[in-house]
């Protein structure tokens, strides 16, 4: 498959040094980081690799990648890996996929407390739905979740919201029976909504209260206690988003999903349409718009583009994927082990969708020409020069 014609990193190498120099000390280190990452992505600067086809005989060099989590080229294999991992995770059970967005006012706030407030919206949202889950009146049992947290909207807006992955069923009190959801109904949204909204005030108003919130700039009034009290009330009255969609069709249909939204980043460079004069033109979707008229293409500044990429970079060692529940690092193989006994299937590790052991046996590079492995003739490292190859393998 032939890369896309334009990249992320084409606008940064283009365009990026001079915007670094207009917003020096504007940038953090995280985001200054990310630029440099993606711009040397599959570079010479990272070394690499000379190769040989062992069947066509074609020379090719394969730069390394970065690897960093906001690139948009190092994310397929490792989204890969991570799926690999999730396979014995499966249930044979329908599985919900809730959402659970922040109003726009918190959003704002959030951005500028990104490790606090996108921590108390996967802790509040985890909360909530064990909490409905756990309550007799909607389903009465001990639930699990995967979330996923995305801080971006279509247009690279700053929209934090969190997808959750639900297997639709739990455990009964005491763990003697596995307690399925109704047939394509999980839990009431509404109620999840408002419950939602009570527990992540009532935590960002204790945040507020230890002193863990920063204000700048137009929130800065917000620092007074009285004034942020003032400026909640209206978000205790308005709805908060929350939503449920219909069970995926089947296992393979959640990990399609998994391996879309797991390690997505802002932008994908399929994406990306051109860099010109004007700007830099993508395609978005716009959710307000009704079917094929959601489509749409946008063209931003290049540094608004630049701009609005970075306000994404999450802080450093923060997790965006988190399990809960059932689900919980600490207590997924034996939660797991129990429902496979109650629901009588199999407790083996499914086969996964990529056979793992081929996986480990594959060649590392393969020739874009005719498929054959490809020969490791030079390793070279770190911004060291390329050498031709030693002429006894040339003439071989």
């Amino acid at each position: 498959m032939a890369p896309p014609a334009l990249e992320v990193a084409d606008v940064f190498r283009t365009h990026g040094p001079d915007w670094r120099q207009a917003q020096r000390g504007h940038l953090s280190l995280g985001q200054l980081k990310v630029m440099s990452a993606i711009e040397q992505c599959r570079s010479a600067a990272l070394g690499g690799h000379v190769l040989r086809c062992s069947g066509c005989g074609q020379d090719q060099i394969a730069y390394n990648s970065c690897r960093n989590r906001h690139c948009p080229k190092c994310q397929a294999s490792a989204a890969q890996r991570w799926l690999q991992a999730r396979q014995a995770d499966l249930l044979p059970v329908d599985y919900y996929h809730v959402v659970f967005t922040l109003p726009a006012p918190i959003s704002a706030l959030a951005y500028q407390n990104k490790a606090v407030l996108y921590a108390l919206l996967f802790d509040v949202a985890a909360e909530t739905l064990l909490s409905i889950a756990a309550d007799p009146k909607h389903l009465g049992a001990s639930i699990g979740a995967t979330l996923v947290l995305h801080t971006w909207g279509s247009a690279l807006t700053h929209h934090p919201h969190v997808h959750g992955i639900v297997p639709g069923g739990g455990l009964a009190p005491g763990g003697e029976r596995w307690l399925a959801c109704k047939p394509g109904f999980f839990l009431s949204v509404r109620v999840l909504s408002r419950l939602f909204r009570r527990r992540f005030l009532e935590a960002l108003t204790q945040a507020h209260r230890s002193h863990r919130l920063r204000f700048f700039g137009e929130l800065a009034a917000l620092a007074d206690a009285r004034v942020f009290v003032d400026w909640l009330c209206p978000l205790r009255q308005c709805e908060w988003v929350v939503y449920a969609k219909r069970p995926f069709a089947g296992p393979e249909a959640v990990l399609a999903y998994l391996s879309r939204y797991t390690h997505r980043v802002a932008i994908s460079n399929s994406r990306l349409l051109a860099m010109d004069g004007r700007g830099v033109t993508f395609r978005w979707k716009d959710y307000r718009a009704k079917g094929r008229t959601r489509h749409k293409t946008m063209t931003l500044d290049v540094d608004e583009f630049m701009r609005r990429f970075l306000i994404h970079v999450l802080p450093g060692g923060f997790h965006r994927i988190r399990h809960y529940g059932l689900l919980a690092n600490g207590s997924r193989k034996a939660s797991l082990a129990r429902v496979r006994e109650l629901l009588h299937c199999d407790a083996s590790v499914p086969t996964p969708a990529v056979d793992v052991e081929s996986e480990s046996v594959r060649p590392s590079f393969v020739c874009t020409h005719c498929g054959a492995p490809m020969i490791i003739l030079q390793t070279f490292a770190r911004g060291q020069l390329i050498r031709a190859p030693p002429p006894s393998l040339r003439t071989a």
